[in-house]
């Protein structure tokens, strides 16, 4: 899924070591992964992106210049993108869509990159996570079910709500099938965000929000315990109950950005600022 000319583009902008498409074990998604390598690396853990729903690694972490950041900065990054995402496949299998599932295939992504376990004496074991919107929710759930692996988090428009949770499916579906569209703001602005992602793939995405209600958001049932940091526009609608997080996490802080909603905060200086400073 990921062609020849995709491959030489990218190699040509010094952004990745190699792409690969995994598989993993159970249902099989066939990940897109992608390695980055920094030219002089620090003596730390590899950085783990994960994107927002409807988005990509490509659009979140590439186009925004976080990858190239983080490299230049001396940190080696592994982005995934999440199934019907990017250039991973949308699997039939809805079972493939499920929270719980995604985590496994994160975990296995990370074994096959060959991240080792947090080991004491080994500044370069383990990994650091760098999560946005749904690819947030995800790294809260894996910080907490997966210590033994994950140093340091970096959350970006985490929440106690579910907003994936609420989404109208008949009004999508209605919607893509020609109908008006969704009287539910979350469930538009949720639709916009799919449809304008790379190689949209809609029943798929609304698939994915099919087996997210399976597997409701709950993150006081499971708490992360490594060092976090919260980052949220302050006009983020989508962020509410992000000082709810920060008490709940045994050691967490709060970056806000001024002026930056939803859409745009991954794009600000000061959230890549305030990540590296806090991932080193």
């Amino acid at each position: 899924m990921f062609d020849g000319a995709h491959v030489s583009a990218a190699l040509t902008m010094g952004c990745m070591d190699h792409h690969a498409v995994r598989n993993v074990e159970g249902v099989d998604p066939h990940l897109s992964i992608t390695r980055s390598s920094a030219a002089s690396p620090l003596p730390l853990p590899p950085v783990l992106l994960l994107h927002g729903f409807g988005s990509s690694s490509r659009q979140n972490w590439l186009d925004t210049g976080w990858v190239r950041y983080l490299n230049e900065a001396g940190r080696s990054v592994i982005a995934v993108d999440l199934p019907a995402h990017g250039d991973s496949a949308a699997p039939e299998d809805r079972g493939a869509y499920t929270p719980s599932r995604m985590r496994a295939d994160i975990l296995q992504a990370l074994f096959d990159e060959r991240v080792l376990p947090l080991r004491d004496g080994d500044p370069t074991s383990g990994v650091d996570i760098i999560g946005y919107s749904l690819g947030s929710r995800l790294a809260w759930e894996f910080g907490a079910t997966q210590p033994e692996i994950v140093r340091r988090m970096v959350l970006g428009g985490p929440g106690t709500a579910d907003p994936l949770a609420d989404f109208d499916l008949d009004g999508a579906e209605r919607f893509l099938a020609g109908g008006p569209p969704p009287q539910d703001p979350t469930t538009a602005d949720l639709l916009r965000m799919a449809q304008a992602g790379e190689q949209a793939d809609l029943p798929a995405l609304l698939a994915m929000v099919t087996a997210i209600k399976t597997e409701p958001f709950d993150p006081q049932a499971a708490v992360p315990r490594m060092p976090l940091l919260l980052v949220a526009g302050d006009q983020d609608d989508y962020a509410g109950g992000i000082e709810d997080l920060r008490r709940w996490a045994a050691d967490a802080a709060v970056t806000t950005l001024p002026g930056r909603n939803h859409s745009n905060a991954i794009t600000a200086r000061l959230f890549k600022d305030a990540a590296l400073d806090f991932l080193s």
